[in-house]
Order: C-alpha cells, then structure tokens, then sequence
C-alpha cells in the first residue's frame, strides 16, 4: 500500500523542514500562552489561600464579601484550567501536524486532508483558548474594586 524510502535526499528533509517551521513557531507561541495561564493560575491560588484565614475569622457583611471573593478566584481557577486544556489540546495537534508532514514524505502518501483537518483543530482549540481566557481577564477586571465604604472613609484628627 505505501511505497517506503528509507533514504530521503537531504533537499527533500529541508523542505520537509521548511514546511513543519511554521507549526514548530506555533507551538512556540503556545508555550508562551501556556505560561502565561500558569502564571494567572498561581496568583489566583495564592489569593484564595491568602484569604481563607480571613475568611475564617470574619463575621457577618464581612464573612460574605470574602466568600463572594473566593467565589469568583474559584470561577476564575476553572476558567483558566479550561484555556489551559484547550491550549495543550492545540499544541497536540499542531504536534501530529508535524509528524504527519515527515511522515507522508517518510511513506510517499497523501495525507493531505487529515494534515489540514488537525491543523483546523487546532486553531478551533487554541481560538476556544484565547476566548476563554479573555472571559477570565474580564472577570478579573470586574472583581478588582475599590469598596466604596473605603472610598468614603475620613481619618478622625487626633487618631
């Protein structure tokens, strides 16, 4: 069924090369979101852990604004799990992408269609990804607030 050359002209692997850079330089930039995302994930967790001790020894109006608080770190740590996952899922895929370039030279084949339909894939996932984490940082821009009772606050003189 597929005709196998073991030995590829070295003109052939470089253009097998140049072709497989582009997704390499993709995977390139996940990497960089991913680390981004590790690095939200790790503030919002050391938020929440900051404020569970508070949380703990509050009482009333106060015990509820650290609850509401841990609420949204808690919606905030999925949703970055989620742009997470969709990342890697991209990254897997453009990295089949990659194995399927050398293999179809490798075996002489067409696998043109399912090279296109993983590179497709990925860009969904690492679309879905990006939207997700755009939903992340307008949740976190909505939560960072002044309360007002803070605004209004006046320091008594002689205190």
């Amino acid at each position: 069924m597929f005709e196998s050359s073991p030995d590829l002209s070295v003109n052939t692997v470089g253009e097998i090369v140049r072709l497989a850079l582009a997704p390499v330089f993709l995977l390139s930039g996940i990497g960089a979101f991913l680390n981004v995302l590790a690095s939200r994930l790790s503030r919002i967790v050391d938020r929440s852990r900051d404020i569970e001790p508070l949380l703990l020894a509050s009482r009333g109006a106060e015990h509820d604004r650290w609850i509401a608080d841990l609420k949204v770190l808690d919606r905030r740590m999925s949703l970055i799990s989620w742009a997470t996952a969709l990342s890697v899922t991209s990254a897997v895929l453009t990295c089949l992408v990659v194995v399927l370039l050398f293999a179809a030279n490798l075996i002489r084949t067409h696998l043109g269609n399912p090279i296109a339909l993983l590179f497709i894939g990925s860009m969904l996932s690492i679309g879905a990804g990006f939207a997700v984490f755009l939903l992340e940082t307008a949740i976190a821009a909505r939560a960072v607030r002044v309360r007002s009772d803070l605004l209004q606050h006046r320091v008594e003189e002689g205190e």
